[in-house]
């Protein structure tokens, strides 16, 4: 079931398993400035959900922002043949069954640029890439930081409290030990996204950080090396629009 998050922002989510933990995975659908939609990190496609979907516009747009969050976007690119898909270019070589239309971590989409601030996370072996609707004020990512609340499993609640996100905006120490390449290089991703403007925050894993989103971006990645100076520098903003 789709859930409103803000205009033009909806949210649905589906049970999965990781590490034998009990969580969510969520799928974005942003409304953008043609009234066209655009699905981030799909979910399994259902019946039900398609036509929530339907009901909302036209989908043109399949997103699957990182090497990790791509399992059901074939899917929905084949539901929606016309829809553009947007991968990162090492999903190729996991996924050759996967049509990709545009690696998002290599090129510029000026049609979404229209509605979307889109960073890709250097240096962030998931290869994400990370939007920001202009329009609502949403940053939308995949792993890049998790919210997943209290979870009363007693797995997933040990887990989630020795990897340090258990009731809390913030990353695995699992993907922080493991999955930086080069921690200069997402620090000045990071601080491109903390340099644009947003409220609210929807992530891959858990509940949608509805106020102090900024803050809380910032807070968890307040571990990582370098200043917000950096940002000053440009990473690769693939999106970037006049408003950004």
């Amino acid at each position: 079931m789709l859930r409103a998050v803000a205009d033009g922002v909806w949210v649905a989510s589906e049970p999965v398993r990781i590490v034998g933990m009990k969580l969510r995975t969520t799928m974005t659908v942003l409304r953008l400035e043609d009234g066209a939609l655009l699905l981030y990190s799909p979910v399994p496609l259902r019946a039900a959900t398609r036509a929530e979907v339907d009901a909302l516009g036209p989908v043109a747009h399949v997103y699957a922002p990182s090497t990790y969050h791509h399992l059901w976007a074939d899917a929905w690119a084949r539901a929606y043949p016309e829809a553009r898909v947007h991968a990162p270019s090492a999903l190729a070589r996991k996924r050759p069954d996967l049509r990709i239309d545009r690696a998002h971590d290599r090129e510029r989409d000026d049609e979404l640029a229209r509605s979307i601030d889109e960073v890709h996370i250097d240096g962030f072996r998931l290869d994400e890439s990370v939007l920001v609707h202009r329009a609502s004020g949403t940053l939308v990512v995949a792993d890049l930081v998790h919210n997943v609340g209290r979870p009363t499993d007693p797995w997933t609640k040990l887990y989630a409290s020795a990897m340090g996100f258990y009731d809390r905006v913030a990353l695995s120490r699992v993907i922080r030990w493991s999955a930086f390449s080069d921690r200069r290089a997402a620090r000045r991703s990071v601080d491109a996204v903390l340099a644009l403007p947003f409220e609210r925050l929807v992530v891959g894993h858990g509940e949608p950080v509805v106020r102090d989103a900024h803050d809380a971006l910032a807070d968890a990645y307040g571990w990582l090396e370098g200043t917000r100076a950096h940002a000053l520098a440009g990473p690769r903003t693939l999106g970037s629009g006049a408003c950004g």
